[in-house]
């Protein structure tokens, strides 16, 4: 058994050396060793390409504001594990998070004892925080899918209250498919017999892949599109945003966030709490709510004019390239990616839309992580402008800080540079308090 918080994490960080992904009936066993916990929660199951963490993010706040309790898990982390699991707001504790793994490892210990294999550690995560949930009290339950969502871990929870589908785009084909509309058809695998459908208005392709599962399976289904809402402006550090729905009232809302894509996310989530609250929802305290959402990783800004984004596919990219703030003092890209994504086409995008007077590349300390040299020669097929090359993040950023020169600093590509980022800021902001 492992005895404490650190050697929790550790068993679970090397669960990858000794399992492989298992099937939903594998994970549905998990779950009944586990005592179906899922069982005594109201679930929303939100997938898609981009944007579902800050759908779910939205909801949870939203459903706090009407006084329920909630659960929340969601991936990856960035700094902690704890991240992935989050109750009534607050991440899960060290103790408590000790505590679950525990009575997860025994479940595990009986499965095995019986020849079934163990858990991934998605599985192993998803199968914690659902018991994490149910023992909190928790009433929702908001489940972000890891990966597409027909095969997902949290595709095994049957009985959802909707299915959520964010929008889709063009990433993890190898395991999705090679078309916008096979990777819809694999997020559209978490809609069940009956269960309402909401999804972004992404392209016909996609669409319509959504709307025909769900008329096969006999959900309502309702598309958000772009004309649900209106982008007013962006100012101190805030989106503001009209919605078309006389529901919400003739007001302006606002989010904590510059990314010219999170009203739609925003709007997806309002529009499963109108299904869920309908007359007896209170829309003010929505919009307090999502005013107060900070979203890590996302058009966050770290420190003054310094943003990390989390964008690591081509779709992300183009969102954020029309997301960069107009400050008039220039750019500054920082950039890294996982050998696994569409790199080239990142970076190509990355040059035509964002006006940028230096861009500095780097490799993340994670063993699928693209070499920092190969991504500075295709920065320098696509733009004139200098590109600098550093073996480490520490020592990119380092760079970074010393040749700003007042220019607005963003930095992309993957979200392992983002916890990477965003940790080292952390170290520099508590030596300086030392």
């Amino acid at each position: 058994m492992c005895g404490t918080y650190e050697e929790a994490v550790k068993y679970i960080l090397d669960i990858p050396r000794f399992t492989k992904k298992n099937d939903l009936v594998h994970t549905k066993r998990f779950l009944k060793y586990l005592g179906n916990p899922q069982e005594d929660l109201k679930i929303l199951h939100v997938a898609g390409t981009n944007g579902k963490g800050s759908v779910c993010f939205y909801l949870d706040a939203m459903l706090r504001s009407e006084g329920k309790r909630t659960g929340l898990f969601t991936s990856p982390h960035l700094e902690r594990m704890n991240e992935r699991i989050v109750i009534n707001g607050e991440q899960i504790g060290d103790r408590e998070f000790e505590m679950v793994f525990q009575e997860t490892l025994e479940a595990v210990k009986k499965m095995q004892d019986e020849g079934m294999p163990h858990p991934t550690f998605f599985e192993f995560l998803f199968g914690m925080a659902v018991l994490a949930f149910k023992k909190a009290g928790a009433e929702y339950a908001v489940l972000e899918t890891g990966l597409g969502g027909r095969l997902d871990a949290t595709n095994a929870a049957e009985h959802p209250l909707a299915a959520v589908i964010t929008s889709i785009g063009m990433d993890h084909m190898e395991y999705l498919g090679d078309t916008l509309e096979k990777i819809a058809g694999e997020k559209a695998g978490i809609i069940k017999p009956g269960v309402p459908v909401f999804y972004a208005q992404t392209c016909e392709e996609s669409d319509r892949v959504i709307r025909q599962t769900a008329e096969k399976l006999h959900c309502f289904c309702k598309k958000i599109g772009k004309d649900a809402y209106e982008i007013l402006g962006i100012r101190d550090k805030h989106i503001a945003f009209s919605c078309a729905n006389a529901y919400y009232g003739n007001t302006t809302w606002k989010l904590n966030n510059i990314g010219v894509y999170q009203p739609g996310n925003a709007m997806l989530a309002m529009e499963v709490m109108r299904f869920l609250f309908g007359d007896a929802g209170h829309p003010q305290l929505w919009r307090a709510a999502l005013a107060a959402v900070t979203w890590a990783g996302r058009m966050e800004e770290i420190l003054p004019d310094i943003y990390v984004d989390g964008a690591h596919n081509i779709s992300a990219v183009e969102a954020f390239a029309e997301s960069v703030p107009e400050s008039g003092k220039g750019n500054v890209i920082l950039f890294s990616a996982v050998r696994d994504k569409k790199y080239p086409e990142m970076i190509a995008c990355l040059c035509r839309n964002v006006q940028a007077d230096l861009y500095v590349v780097t490799q993340i300390g994670d063993r699928r992580a693209a070499k920092a040299e190969a991504l500075g020669k295709l920065f320098e097929e696509y733009t004139d402008r200098p590109v600098v090359v550093k073996e480490s993040v520490k020592d990119a950023l380092r760079y970074v800080m010393e040749n700003r020169k007042g220019r607005t600093v963003c930095c992309l590509g993957s979200l392992y540079l983002t916890g990477e980022i965003k940790g080292l800021i952390r170290e520099v902001k508590q030596d300086a308090e030392l």
